[in-house]
């Protein structure tokens, strides 16, 4: 159903066409192009180009059912057109040899598919590093796939009939929102700046929002200790040992007596 609406379009018209000649095979076994001409003839128009075209199909298109079973062997998940065309070629097919265009197409597509696996044997313990390989379990998928693919065409027209009846019946969920992103801080402030975001004014006049640039930070220089200032010698008399590096003056501590035995002490000195 995720398909382009030509893509849609496309495959239901082979799938009523392949579906009407199917389901015809139990009746009265139509050919193809008498399907085609029996809509046609009923929509009113004329059908005589259609006549002729089958005149030239027969005994010329037999070799269209390989051509349609390989197709069928080659449709992928994301190439699901190829199923369409195959089914198209078989029709023609039909045109000379019949019903039994689809069994010859089934034929060719199992034959490829035999062809593969049987090549894809030495490569059941290769490791897809760097290089292409046959794998037997991967082949057989896709064969099944394609299979698969090939087989649901006629049924694509009805299943779009009850997918449009009941779609206003159906309940859908809802649709996930969008992840929000989270915006750093020293991102959010490299935009608005400092003083905010800038503004400027249009051609039209509606203001517009600039981003600012930070001004460019530069590096502090590296703290160097200032030298200590040089001092001159202080002035000495002579005999003066203050200076003296290995004499220091010794301070004078204060006595510990105090009072009358103190002064009378002083006296007898």
């Amino acid at each position: 159903m995720a398909r382009p609406r030509r893509q849609l379009v496309a495959a239901a018209v082979v799938s009523v066409w392949s579906l009407a000649w199917v389901v015809g095979q139990v009746l009265h076994r139509p050919s193809p192009l008498d399907v085609v001409a029996s809509a046609v003839g009923w929509a009113g128009a004329p059908v005589g180009w259609l006549e002729a075209v089958a005149d030239w199909c027969g005994g010329r298109t037999g070799f269209l059912a390989v051509v349609g079973g390989l197709l069928w062997a080659v449709t992928t998940e994301r190439r699901q057109g190829r199923a369409l065309l195959g089914w198209v070629a078989v029709m023609l097919a039909a045109e000379s040899v019949g019903y039994g265009a689809v069994r010859h197409a089934l034929l060719a597509l199992g034959g490829f598919l035999l062809v593969v696996v049987v090549l894809s044997i030495p490569g059941r313990r290769a490791f897809v590093v760097d290089r292409v390989a046959l794998i037997p379990r991967d082949v057989l998928r896709a064969g099944s796939t394609a299979l698969a693919l090939a087989a649901v065409v006629p049924l694509v027209a009805p299943g779009l009939a009850v997918a449009g009846l009941l779609s206003p019946y159906v309940t859908r969920p809802p649709r996930p929102r969008a992840p929000v992103t989270p915006v750093r801080a020293d991102a959010a402030e490299s935009v608005l700046g400092p003083a905010g975001p800038a503004t400027a004014t249009s051609s039209a006049g509606a203001p517009q929002t600039a981003a600012t640039t930070p001004p460019a930070r530069t590096p502090a220089p590296a703290f160097t200790p200032a030298a200590p200032a040089a001092t001159a010698p202080l002035p000495r008399a002579p005999g003066d040992d203050s200076a003296h590096p290995l004499k220091t003056p010794r301070a004078e501590t204060p006595s510990a007596e105090s009072g009358p035995r103190a002064g009378e002490r002083a006296v007898r000195r």
